[in-house]
Parts: structure tokens; sequence; C-alpha cells
């Protein structure tokens, strides 16, 4: 498998996905699945200067999820990010990240959030969306850096 790291991040590329993540799983490439910055190259390139050497691909949900058994298979160490959980429950459709685990990364306050952990702040939606993820097959939970303790889905959606 070469995708070592499905995470939803509102943030993206940022210091903690290269730097904290980064270091520990080397990727070769960051996969954003996000549908507005799929249409904005402006917006891409400043992604881009985050990313460092690694390649950066963007696409909208709808490509992600053609294109996911193939990244699955192929070679690059990949990082694949969304920015809520909303799209990465549309990539699990179809049992497409059954198995597979999928973190929980920065979603910070906002209206309608309310604070689970200090670092993931959902709405009822998110919460509705989570389960739907797991029911899907994936294996959810929360860490905002490699090292930090893993909190199970069970927990998440109990708080």
């Amino acid at each position: 498998m070469s995708i070592v790291l499905f995470r939803v991040d509102e943030r993206l590329i940022h210091g903690q996905v290269v730097i904290g993540w980064g270091h520990q799983l080397r990727p070769d490439r960051y996969i954003v699945v996000d549908s507005d910055l799929s249409q904005s190259a402006w917006e891409q390139d400043l992604y881009r200067l985050g990313a460092g050497s690694a390649e950066v691909v963007f696409c909208d949900i709808d490509q992600g999820r053609l294109d996911l058994t193939e990244w699955l298979a192929e070679s690059p160490r990949t990082v694949l990010l969304t920015r809520d959980i909303a799209a990465m429950r549309r990539l699990g459709e179809k049992g497409g990240l059954e198995g597979q685990d999928v973190n929980l990364g920065g979603i910070h306050h906002g209206p309608g959030r309310r604070e689970v952990l200090t670092y993931l702040h959902l709405t009822e939606q998110d919460v509705d969306d989570l389960a739907a993820l797991g029911d899907l097959g994936a294996n959810v939970s929360a860490r905002d850096l490699p090292d930090a303790p893993r909190v199970s889905l069970s927990t998440l959606l109990e708080s």
C-alpha cells in the first residue's frame, strides 16, 4: 500500500503534516482531495511551496474516488488529505476506504462546532459522517501528531 496516511485536516498541507507526520512517514507525494482547491491554480501553488520536494496532486472528490484504487497500488509513499470529514466519507463510499486507517487531525473551532479534543471541533453533521465512515469499514481515529495517543472512533462518538 502506498498511501501511508489518510488524514482529515482543514489546513491540508502545513507544518504539522509536513514536519510532524512527514519526518516519520517520508512521503514522496501528497494528494489533496478538495473540490474547491482543485479549481484554483494559485492556491495550489501556495500549498506546493509547503510540501518541499514531494510531488503534490490536487483533484476533486469525484476524481479522487475514481483514482483511489490506482493510488493504493502505486509505489510513491503518499499522504492523502481532505479538508473535511464529509469529503473523506465520500471517498469511502462503495468500500473505497474499507480496512484503511483514517486519521483526524486539525478541525478547529467555528460556528456550530463543539470541542471534542483540543484540535478537533465537530458539528453534528461531522459526527454523522464519522459514524458513516466507520460503517463503510474505515478504521477512524484522531491523533494530531504521530507520537500522540490515538483516540478511537467510539470514544469520539461518545463525546
